[in-house]
């Protein structure tokens, strides 16, 4: 038996790390009902690096673009402002591509208190995620006062990759992050299935609240707190045993992730969707419906997509490896994503895009998007008589790098595409610069509107 199969059979003794008889995740391939057909509308272009939307539901309209060097532009009126939102440059460490600023989250009462949310890998603290809360001026909405900042969490990395990054505040008000493993490759440190640290988890916060040293409070029904207890030995069901973490971070809301760059809640029915990204042969994008009650172990490093890691391989006369279907005779661990796709043919890198709830495109209602950093395709995603369907809608150029998404109080789904290479060798501002997109289905763009070039059949 595989050492990595071996040790995937011994985490089965894990009732909760389970789920039997799970539907195999869809790939690429499928058909979407009615006829869907999107196109990018560009919405505003010459942006560094641009890796992040966010859009305040408070009225005025206006789109917040995150640039990876630590700052954050303000679109308004369809014009972007002379002044940014925030400039944070001089903390943020971003010679890296996967370190810089991620994303923001307006608080659900933004309107009201001004409460912005910030998470950027800080320079001063070797890269770690900073989750900041800044307040706009009192005298300008169009900007943070830098003098408000107040750390609510400091989330230190052993590596300068695999950090996740994306927040967001989910329909019960609390706010979550997603976070990667730490880094390096292949989850060196075990930190996927590890609950002793928040590093390969989605955590899960109140920010209203505080509690003793910290600048926020843990849900109660967070799933894996466990209060100070006496020792019963014996006459405690198995059940009962099984709820018992004393080693487990309090804000953990569920694990197993690699690294969750993207995710977003559906805004109508509360569904959360994660893309998490894989390691070298599939990407993922896991679902939680709004009725879980937390918990859920998505199986990574047992598990990359609906495989087993490492993944079985096989050497081809030319040198060459090809990876082996191992079938059904593997044990499975944790939660199966609801889609999966290759390395091979489809792309390298998962970003999550959202789930379309804009009363103006009836026809994409409902429709999940997601789509691929490498190959630049987006795909369209909808459940068919209960079975998941996943259609490739666009094939974007070569270059047109899909980094992250937002999504409007409309339902409008923003798309940020850069330019950026892997590594830290090019100076942000001396690269090509990216633009962000909206979608809209192909038969109501605008006319005269720029639309995102497609690749060469």
């Amino acid at each position: 038996m595989k050492p990595s199969i071996l040790l995937a059979a011994l985490a089965l003794c894990s009732a909760t790390a389970v789920r039997a008889e799970q539907a195999k995740p869809v790939q690429p391939g499928g058909k979407l009902p009615g006829n869907v057909a999107i196109q990018l509308v560009k919405v505003e272009g010459d942006l560094v690096e641009p890796v992040s939307v966010s859009a305040p539901n408070d009225g005025t309209g206006r789109v917040f673009v995150i640039e990876r060097p630590g700052v954050i532009q303000v679109i308004k009126d369809g014009k972007r402002l002379k002044k940014p939102f925030l400039d944070l440059k001089d903390k943020t460490i971003s010679s890296f591509l996967e370190l810089g600023m991620f994303s923001m989250a307006f608080h659900p009462d933004f309107k009201t208190n001004g409460k912005v949310y910030i998470c950027y890998a800080d320079l001063w603290f070797n890269g770690a995620s900073m989750i900041t809360e800044f307040k706009v001026k009192k005298n300008n909405p169009d900007q943070l006062d830098p003098e408000s900042a107040k750390v609510i969490m400091q989330i230190d990395f052993p590596y300068c990759n695999h950090h996740g990054g994306q927040i967001a505040f989910g329909p019960d008000g609390y706010l979550y992050i997603g976070v990667g493993d730490g880094g390096w490759e292949g989850d060196v440190i075990d930190a996927g299935q590890d609950k002793s640290t928040w590093l390969g988890k989605m955590l899960r916060i109140d920010v209203n609240k505080s509690s003793g040293d910290r600048a926020y409070d843990v849900p109660k029904d967070n799933p894996f707190i466990t209060p100070l207890q006496q020792m019963t030995l014996f006459g405690v069901s198995e059940e009962a045993f099984s709820k018992v973490h004393p080693r487990a971070k309090s804000e953990i809301w569920a694990y197993g992730l690699r690294n969750p760059w993207t995710f977003s809640f559906d805004s109508k029915t509360g569904d959360l969707y994660i893309a998490d990204i894989g390691q070298n042969h599939w990407e993922e994008v896991d679902f939680q419906p709004a009725s879980s009650k937390g918990g859920e172990n998505y199986g990574w490093k047992f598990m990359c997509g609906s495989h087993p890691f490492p993944m079985i391989l096989k050497k081809n006369p030319d040198g060459t490896e090809t990876a082996v279907d191992p079938g059904s005779d593997y044990p499975k661990v944790g939660v199966l994503p609801i889609a999966e796709y290759s390395h091979v043919d489809q792309g390298i890198c998962v970003i999550n895009l959202g789930v379309s709830r804009n009363a103006a495109y009836p026809e994409l209602e409902g429709t999940y998007f997601v789509g691929d950093w490498g190959s630049s395709k987006v795909w369209g995603m909808k459940q068919v008589d209960g079975k998941w369907q996943m259609q490739e809608l666009l094939d974007l150029a070569d270059g047109l790098r899909i980094t992250g998404s937002g999504i409007g109080p409309d339902g409008t789904i923003y798309v940020s595409q850069g330019t950026a290479g892997y590594g830290g060798k090019v100076d942000p501002y001396q690269e090509e610069r990216g633009a962000v997109w909206k979608i809209v289905p192909a038969d109501k763009v605008p006319a005269g509107a720029v639309t995102a070039p497609l690749a060469k059949k």
